[in-house]
């Protein structure tokens, strides 16, 4: 009889496979929560680009009396700069004294 002898016994199915499902369980856990932070970020990114637009927009206004006419006179007269790989503005005049209405797109070959 060997006491301190090594033991070649197989471990079990469930001894091996519990501990594999708890990892993947965690790392889809981890996915989804990056995926999650991601998701947020770009939303909270769009809604800044168009508070962004809207505020040159009132800027424009305030300074010349009248709305931009298209949103190439606010990148080229205030500096309005974005990534325009990844978004899409919408930008439609409704005459130089009325508030035109704005719309941020995500594009979707954009990448995240």
């Amino acid at each position: 009889m060997n006491r301190f002898g090594e033991k070649r016994g197989r471990r079990s199915l469930p001894g091996v496979l519990l501990p594999l499902v708890l990892f993947l369980a965690v790392l889809y856990l981890a996915f989804l929560g990056i995926s999650s932070i991601s998701d947020t970020t770009a939303q909270k990114e769009m809604e800044g680009l168009e508070q962004t637009v809207y505020r040159e927009i009132v800027h424009c206004y305030a300074s010349e009396g009248y709305y931009p006419s298209s949103i190439e006179y606010l990148k080229e007269h205030y500096g309005l700069s974005w990534n325009e790989d990844r978004y899409w503005i919408d930008y439609q005049p409704i005459g130089s004294n009325l508030m035109p209405d704005v719309t941020v797109v995500m594009k979707q070959g954009g990448t995240k």
